[in-house]
């Protein structure tokens, strides 16, 4: 069943942020706009990261991060679900499940961060039960640096706001999620 939007799809909180050029962003699991499927939400759901694939960034790209949000989280600050950092410039897509803690799926070199549950690793759309429905903008920032001044202790927001002096064009995907 879709549930119709109660609110606009825009990328918060990237429009608060300088312009950059977008690129394309495209799922073989996630469509922009609409419900994201079970299988991508958080227990008793399967919590698997949907693969993702992005094309016409830059030529001066010189690497990729790659995070989820939920700017509709209670509280102020809103849910980091996903970041990954120092993805090679060769990187163009990830894998469904490259997400997973191990890092097993990841290209040699880029890393998982800890998101707001304290995992290293996806975690899936887990709204409060009852709660209005949410967006999560999946983010491919181009960078221009091949490597990110943090390591996998680094908490998300930190990274995504280092990466927002580095980023040369960001491609957004957002999927909804209700319980």
């Amino acid at each position: 069943m879709v549930v119709p939007l109660t609110r606009p799809l825009a990328p918060a909180p990237y429009t608060l942020l300088p312009a950059v050029p977008p690129f394309m962003l495209t799922s073989d699991d996630v469509r922009h706009g609409e419900r994201l499927p079970d299988a991508h939400a958080a227990p008793p759901h399967p919590n698997v990261s949907p693969h993702l694939r992005w094309e016409g960034f830059p030529p001066q790209t010189r690497s990729f991060f790659v995070n989820v949000f939920d700017p509709d989280a209670p509280g102020p600050s809103g849910w980091w679900h996903w970041s990954v950092a120092d993805l090679p410039v060769t990187t163009t897509s990830l894998a469904r499940g490259a997400g997973s803690p191990d890092a097993e799926r990841l290209p040699l070199g880029a890393f998982h961060l800890r998101g707001d549950d304290g995992v290293a690793g996806y975690v899936g759309a887990a709204p409060p039960p009852g709660d209005r429905e949410h967006r999560y903008v999946f983010a491919v920032h181009a960078l221009d640096v091949e490597h990110a001044t943090i390591s996998p202790e680094t908490m998300p927001g930190a990274a995504a706001c280092g990466a927002t002096f580095h980023t040369i064009a960001r491609a957004l995907l957002v999927a909804t999620y209700r319980r």
